[in-house]
């Protein structure tokens, strides 16, 4: 019996010394050219095109032979892709779909995953803290592919969402040379709306930084996503505040029946769709979506920015062209509710002409536009405030790519409710002509009234404008007969 016990115990001994000498190998291991990485808690997952959803190989600083096992590209642009903060502790579904879209566009590329899942589950402002050490985990990395491997960060491309966008930009400021580009994926808007630029995402940390802020509904500091520009290019899809196809009524009523504790899920879909946005820029290579450049978003929904002269329109997301100017430029754009979110962007400019002084507020108009490949009818907006004798311009926006521009049809819908002076006499107004910029193409047409002048009236048919010539109507017969050749279902 002792004979065993003494045998137990040695045994006990020697598999404890096993343990504690391997260990002591994966530490030297980590220590190479006589510097320590064993600090290093982040996680760089090598993903493949046949596996984007499990991090299967991992790249260890200091180890070099990890590089070598997980079959790294070295002749090839590398994606670092950052997450941001987690309830769950786990990789939202966003994470594969973005490297899936990474590697169609890409296929030789490289696409890593920064796993700080432990750090990014704690609470808010305590996982917020713990993106400057994220950061230099990755400035790490990226130092050390280039010391050990000649691997140049001019190939290297960092995505952060949220808090990773922060991340990601202490990482770009930490390299000893600037990598190529970070892309800012809704960059979380509180601890950082007021933080220095060493400490949050910056122009400076690449060589370009463009960011899409998507969910900045709030007061500053307070809002989901950041809503000051932190890169060279800033651009804000339907302002930027709250996204079409994500309803704010749900999440208000949940907030209220459930508390804060679901705000995790509520705050996905807008925050979210910047992630989409650039997953659709991949994919969707040959229609990308023009942002334009402009002071604010009223004046962009009054259609005052529908330019492309002297950079002031870009690409959203992948293929954007990289304007690096002294100040950052906020832009701005329509989109769908879904994939793919292109739409297509009109100024309409017209004026309002009377003999007798006339002002209505906040009035709802319809309007459809006609072309050479397809229409698209009723589409609906509100002026604030419609006057004799003054003009007005709007943005509205097609889903669908109706050509070159041929016929509009203009109505004033009547209120919902009954107006006994609107039945006894309907208000209206004199227009000539109507001016439509359309942004994608920067062409501009001008429409004019069948008669010399349209009475449009309030409740009352649509008005139809067609195409002048040489400004003038005497073709306008002719040009109605080849509307009607275009399309047996258009009534004038």
């Amino acid at each position: 019996m002792e004979s065993k016990a003494l045998l137990l115990v040695a045994l006990s001994v020697w598999l404890q010394s096993l343990i504690v000498s391997r260990e002591g190998l994966a530490t030297a291991d980590r220590i190479s050219g006589g510097r320590d990485f064993t600090d290093i808690e982040s996680k760089f997952a090598l993903r493949t095109p046949e596996d984007t959803v499990e991090d299967t190989c991992h790249l260890i600083p200091g180890v070099t032979e990890s590089v070598a096992n997980c079959h790294f590209n070295h002749s090839s642009k590398t994606f670092v892709v950052i997450h941001g903060w987690t309830v769950t502790g786990m990789y939202e579904s966003w994470v594969p779909k973005l490297v899936a879209a990474l590697y169609k566009r890409e296929p030789d590329s490289n696409v890593i995953v920064v796993d700080w899942l432990s750090r990014a589950q704690q609470h808010y402002p305590i996982s917020a803290g713990y993106t400057k050490l994220v950061g230099q985990d990755v400035a790490t990395f990226i130092d050390w592919m280039a010391d050990e491997f000649s691997y140049p960060p001019n190939n290297v491309h960092l995505l952060g969402y949220s808090l990773g966008a922060h991340a990601a930009g202490i990482a770009g400021s930490l390299t000893k040379k600037k990598v190529n580009r970070i892309t800012g994926l809704d960059p979380a808007g509180p601890n950082f709306e007021y933080a220095e630029a060493p400490s949050r995402l910056s122009p400076d940390d690449a060589d370009f930084v463009d960011v899409l802020h998507t969910f900045t509904r709030g007061s500053p500091g307070r809002s989901i996503g950041i809503q000051k520009p932190v890169g060279h290019v800033d651009i804000y899809p339907n302002g930027g505040t709250f996204q079409p196809g994500c309803n704010i009524g749900e999440a208000i009523r949940v907030i209220a029946e459930r508390g804060l504790g679901d705000v995790d899920q509520l705050v996905k879909c807008s925050h979210e769709r910047s992630i989409h946005l650039f997953i659709d820029s991949l994919l969707n290579e040959e229609n990308p979506s023009k942002a334009y450049r402009c002071n604010s978003k009223e004046a962009f929904e009054k259609g005052l920015c529908l330019s492309c002269r002297k950079n002031r329109c870009n690409n959203l997301g992948y293929e954007i062209n990289k304007v690096r100017a002294k100040r950052s430029s906020k832009m701005y754009l329509k989109t769908r509710a879904q994939m793919p979110y292109k739409v297509f962007h009109y100024q309409v400019k017209m004026r309002f002409s009377g003999t007798e002084s006339d002002t209505h507020t906040n009035q709802a108009f319809e309007i459809s536009l006609y072309g050479t490949v397809a229409e698209s009818e009723n589409i609906p907006f509100t002026l604030p405030e419609v006057s004799t004798n003054k003009t007005y311009s709007f943005l509205i926006y097609t889903e669908v790519d109706i050509g070159e521009l041929l016929m509009l049809k203009l109505k004033w819908v009547s209120d919902s409710y009954f107006s006994w002076s609107n039945w006894w006499s309907s208000p209206g107004f004199a227009i000539e002509k109507i001016r439509v910029k359309a942004g994608e193409t920067q062409k501009k047409v001008i429409f004019c009234s069948r008669e010399k002048k349209s009475h449009l009236q309030k409740g009352k048919s649509s008005v139809v404008f067609v195409k002048c010539h040489d400004k003038s109507l005497e073709s306008l017969a002719e040009t109605e007969q080849m509307y009607r050749r275009r399309n047996s279902t258009w009534s004038l």
